[in-house]
C-alpha cells in the first residue's frame, strides 16, 4: 500500500505537484495494491496533549515495542479520546509498503501539520522496518550539498534523523525542488535558471 501525505498549506505546491506525479506512477505500477491520501493541511492532525503523554509513559514504562499491543495503555476515557486520534493513523503507517510525504520547507524545517502527524503516530522504541519513505519537497532557496545555506537545512536532515532514529528506517529518498521562490522575489530573479533546472530534475527523478 502508498500511504500519500501532503503537507503544504498551498492547494498548488511544488511539492504536491511532486508527490502527485510519484503517486500516479507508483499506483500505475502497483494496481492491485491499497492507496490513502491524507491532506495534513486541509485536514490538521491535532497536536498531542497530556492523554498521549500518558499512552507514552505507559508504553515506555511497560516494555512494550509491539504497535499492535499500543491499546494496551488505554485506561481512561481521556486516553481513549487520544486512543481515537492515534490508532487510525497507526494503522495507514502499519499498513504501507511505501510512505510518501510532499512538504515544502518553512522556516528551515517543515509544517508543523507534519510535526503533529510524526507526533501522534511516535511511540519509544517502535520500529517501522521494511517500509521505504519517500520525501518529495520545496524549498524557497538553495540548500543542497555545499550550499551556503546547507547547514540551515533543518528539513531533510531533521526528517531523515527522525527516520532513522525513531523507525529504524534507513530506506529513504528525498527529492527537492529548489529556489521555488526565484519565481516571486527580485532579490533571487538572477537564479531563475537554477529553479528551473532543478524542477527538471525532481520531475525526472519521481518519474523514474
Amino acid at each position: 500500500m502508498l500511504l500519500h501525505l501532503d503537507a503544504s498549506a498551498r492547494r498548488a505546491s511544488y511539492s504536491r505537484r511532486l508527490s502527485g506525479m510519484y503517486a500516479e506512477r507508483w499506483r500505475a505500477a502497483h494496481p492491485g495494491d491499497g492507496y490513502v491520501h491524507r491532506d495534513l493541511a486541509a485536514d490538521p492532525v491535532p497536536h498531542i496533549g497530556e492523554a498521549w503523554t500518558e499512552l507514552c509513559d505507559y508504553v515506555l514504562e511497560h516494555e512494550i515495542s509491539e504497535i499492535s499491543r499500543y491499546k494496551e495503555a488505554v485506561r481512561t476515557p481521556a486516553q481513549q479520546d487520544a486512543w481515537a486520534i492515534v490508532e487510525p493513523l497507526l494503522d495507514e503507517v502499519v499498513a504501507a509498503d511505501v510512505v510518501l510525504i510532499g512538504t515544502p520547507m518553512y522556516n528551515y524545517s517543515i509544517p508543523s501539520s507534519l510535526k503533529a502527524w510524526l507526533d501522534q503516530i511516535t511511540f519509544p522504541r517502535m520500529s517501522l522496518r521494511g517500509r521505504s519513505f519517500v520525501v518529495t519537497s520545496a524549498r524557497g532557496g538553495a540548500y543542497g550539498p555545499g550550499s551556503p545555506r546547507e547547514p540551515l537545512d533543518h528539513q531533510e536532515r531533521y526528517l531523515r534523523d527522525f527516520f532513522r532514529g525513531h523507525f529504524g528506517i534507513e530506506d529513504v529518498t528525498f527529492v527537492h525542488a529548489e529556489l521555488v521562490n526565484a519565481l516571486l522575489d527580485p532579490a533571487l530573479r538572477h537564479r531563475r535558471a537554477e529553479h528551473d533546472r532543478s524542477l527538471a530534475a525532481a520531475i525526472e527523478a519521481v518519474t523514474a
